[in-house]
């Protein structure tokens, strides 16, 4: 690409480098400067003007970033039409995105005039959210160098996993003076988010028996349990009643906070979470991440939630009765 400086008699066909008043108005950066333009231009007393023009081998801003948004878009994404060398890669419906981090970060390596920026691995996702933007930089690049962050791309580096679970069971426990049933409007607000139908609200003492009873009863995809009382230990209640109902307690705890005291558990092939006392509050906390990477057929091991504290949640949140920061007032931690 040459770029600089042109007399206006060598500057149609150029992309205009830099905005430019005009007596009718102004003419923007971008711009391929047409016959009306110059004649704006030269109007305007203007003998010269700053423009790129494509050099052999070239491809402009806006076929180049196309280009590699064709090559990044995987299924459950759709393309914007480009703007300025930019293209936005959208959501087509609710869902996890799935990355290969070392594939993307390859493509960022190849040039500094090409840019990609993307949610975190595993964001979850509404319909249209932005899962990336592709800008090219300059108003021209080699299409050789766009090629080449292309196979950087490869195949398969960034799609979005849509919802398979259909439906899930939230079993309550409660004591006298309790909580009661709050925290269902948020905890069906968030299937609800993941196209997953709350089908059974169950409330049963807060006991192991009956709720192992309420467990293996469940016939949804998905089993979600909220105790009266936090669980604060693997042999606690809930824990408890999940291997009395038969099934396996998995992971006890997280190093996200909120949501340390989740539990993620299986019953033959339904998964169960016990939920964190913050679930109540429509607020994003840990037990959001487990929720929606299951719900998207996406495997939670202990491993992977070990992984989520660095670089993840730590925050206070208003109805937080011990903050874990004293210095600071709840919510600005």
């Amino acid at each position: 690409m040459r770029f600089g400086p042109v007399p206006l008699s060598a500057a149609l066909g150029a992309t205009l480098a830099h905005s430019v008043a005009v007596t009718a108005g102004r003419l923007r950066k971008g711009r391929v400067l047409t016959q009306e333009d110059i004649a704006a231009l030269e109007g305007a007393g203007i003998e010269e003007v700053i423009v790129a023009r494509l050099g052999p081998g070239d491809i402009d801003e806006n076929a180049g970033a196309a280009r590699l948004a064709e090559s990044l878009c995987g299924s459950g994404l759709r393309m914007s039409k480009p703007f300025t060398g930019r293209v936005n890669l959208l959501a087509d419906g609710p869902g996890v995105v799935v990355m290969d981090r070392a594939a993307l970060e390859a493509v960022n390596a190849v040039d500094p005039m090409i840019t990609l920026a993307t949610v975190p691995p595993y964001q979850q996702m509404g319909e249209s959210g932005m899962v990336a933007t592709i800008k090219i930089i300059s108003y021209a690049l080699p299409e050789s160098t766009v090629e080449a962050a292309c196979a950087a791309a490869g195949e398969g580096a960034l799609r979005l996993a849509p919802p398979v679970l259909r439906d899930a069971t939230l079993i309550i426990t409660d004591v006298p003076g309790g909580a009661g049933d709050k925290g269902r409007a948020a905890v069906e607000g968030r299937l609800k988010a993941l196209n997953v139908t709350l089908r059974d609200v169950v409330t049963v003492p807060h006991r192991s028996a009956p709720l192992a009873e309420a467990i293996a009863a469940a016939e949804t995809d998905l089993v979600l349990i909220l105790t009266a009382s936090a669980t604060s230990d693997i042999n606690d209640v809930a824990p408890s009643a999940l291997r009395a109902a038969g099934g396996e307690v998995t992971r006890f705890g997280m190093p996200v906070d909120p949501g340390n005291l989740l539990f993620l558990g299986q019953l033959g092939a339904r998964a169960v979470i016990g939920l964190p006392g913050c679930a109540r509050s429509p607020a994003l906390n840990g037990a959001d991440w487990v929720l929606s990477r299951l719900v998207c057929g996406i495997p939670v091991t202990s491993a992977d939630i070990a992984a989520m504290g660095v670089g993840g949640l730590l925050k206070e949140i208003p109805t937080r009765p011990q903050p874990r920061n004293p210095g600071k007032s709840a919510g600005n931690g």
